[in-house]
């Protein structure tokens, strides 16, 4: 029961963290004007690994890779930790499973972002309806925009209502399903 606590506490301490860098990403990405109180909040709680970080780790293309890679470091850090609590034996193991332990922080990270996506779409949908003149309002937009945009090119609004994310979470759902899944199942083959 203590390693399950521990287990739990784990788990969310390095999944708020991994999602503050995600969001961070993801913020800069889809040129999310950071002058809002969200992206403030974010950038408070990042900069202390995030500045460092930045020092050895350029951007690409635009992209804050510092974020990126310290998101992925976050879910790695939380894998393990899990593992460890477990009573995983590493020692024995030995650095054999180390391709599956990174299998499974990339299947935990997909799942991660994709389920912080469904979030910024449902965030989205709802401040569209009840209070579009919300000052976030104009931040979920430009936070779901990239998922949202090639639904919405497909779907066209009927009477007026927007029916894009919902199947902006179906498909979500399916990757989270199938690929993402299946990506988790083949990791910990590899761990075991």
């Amino acid at each position: 029961m203590f390693a399950e606590a521990l287990q739990f506490l784990i788990r969310t301490a390095f999944d708020l963290l991994a999602c503050a860098f995600f969001m961070r990403f993801w913020m800069q990405w889809a040129r999310v004007p950071f002058r809002n109180p969200f992206a403030q909040f974010l950038v408070k709680v990042t900069d202390f690994a995030v500045r460092p970080a930045r020092r050895v780790i350029p951007g690409l293309f635009g992209l804050d890779l510092a974020s990126l890679l310290l998101f992925l470091v976050a879910e790695l850090l939380m894998v393990l930790g899990v593992h460890w609590v477990s009573g995983y034996p590493f020692v024995a193991a030995g650095l054999g499973v180390l391709p599956g332990f990174l299998l499974l922080t990339l299947a935990s990270a997909l799942r991660l972002g994709l389920y912080l996506l469904i979030g910024f779409v449902l965030i989205q949908a709802v401040i569209s309806w009840v209070n579009p003149f919300s000052p976030l309002a104009p931040v979920f937009y430009a936070l779901s925009r990239p998922v949202l945009a090639p639904f919405q090119k497909i779907i066209p609004p009927i009477s007026g209502i927007d029916l894009s994310p919902l199947a902006a979470i179906i498909l979500i759902q399916l990757l989270l399903i199938v690929p993402v899944s299946a990506l988790e199942q083949i990791a910990n083959g590899m761990v075991r």
